[in-house]
C-alpha cells in the first residue's frame, strides 16, 4: 500500500488513503456465492469484461439527471423493464485514478424509472431489483432499514448517475 500511496502522492494518515485501502479491500474480497466481480481500471477492460460475461450485443443504461438542484419530492412517471435476468452493475469507487467495481449475477431485474420533480426537473433513473438475497451478509445495510432477513423479499434501489449497468440484448 505505501507504494501506491506514494505513486499518487497520497499522504498515508489522509482520508484519501483510507478510502483507497477500502476500494482495495472492496476488489480483492471474494464475491458472494453466485456472483462474479471484477474491478475494471478502464473504459476498455470493462467493456471487455461485460462482453465476456454478457455477449456482444448489449445493452448500457445509467441514471440522468436533467438539471442538478437541492432535494427535493420527486413523483414516478414512468416504469420501463430493461431486464429480467442477467445484468452486470458497474459502480464507481472512490480511488486516486478510475476504478469501477463490476459484479454480475443471474438474480436481477433492471428498470429505468422516469420521474419529475417538483420544479419539472426530469431524472430517468436506472433501477436495480436483487430478488435472491440469501447468500447476502445478514449485516447489510438494507436489511436493517427495511428490517427484513436474506432471502425474503427483494432488495431493489437507485443506481447514482456514475454507476453502469450492462444488459444483454
Amino acid at each position: 500500500m505505501p507504494e501506491i500511496l506514494s505513486r499518487f502522492e497520497v499522504a498515508p494518515d489522509s482520508e484519501e488513503a483510507k478510502v483507497m485501502k477500502e476500494t482495495i479491500k472492496e476488489c480483492e474480497a471474494k464475491g458472494i456465492e453466485g456472483e462474479e466481480k471484477y474491478c475494471a481500471t478502464s473504459l476498455e477492460s470493462m467493456v471487455d469484461y461485460a462482453t465476456s460475461k454478457l455477449g456482444k450485443k448489449l445493452d448500457v443504461v445509467s441514471t440522468y439527471v436533467e438539471k442538478k438542484k437541492g432535494m427535493q419530492n420527486y413523483v414516478f412517471t414512468g416504469v420501463k423493464k430493461i431486464s429480467n435476468s442477467k445484468a452486470m452493475i458497474c459502480h464507481k469507487m472512490n480511488y486516486a485514478c478510475v476504478v469501477f467495481y463490476c459484479h454480475k449475477t443471474e438474480t436481477t431485474k433492471t428498470y429505468m424509472v422516469s420521474l419529475v420533480g417538483n420544479d419539472g426537473t426530469k431524472v430517468k433513473a436506472a433501477v436495480i431489483c436483487h430478488i435472491d438475497t440469501s447468500k447476502w451478509n445478514p449485516k447489510h445495510l438494507a436489511f436493517q432499514v427495511l428490517k427484513v432477513k436474506p432471502g425474503t423479499v427483494p432488495i431493489c434501489h437507485f443506481l447514482p448517475e456514475d454507476h453502469i449497468v450492462w444488459v444483454s440484448k
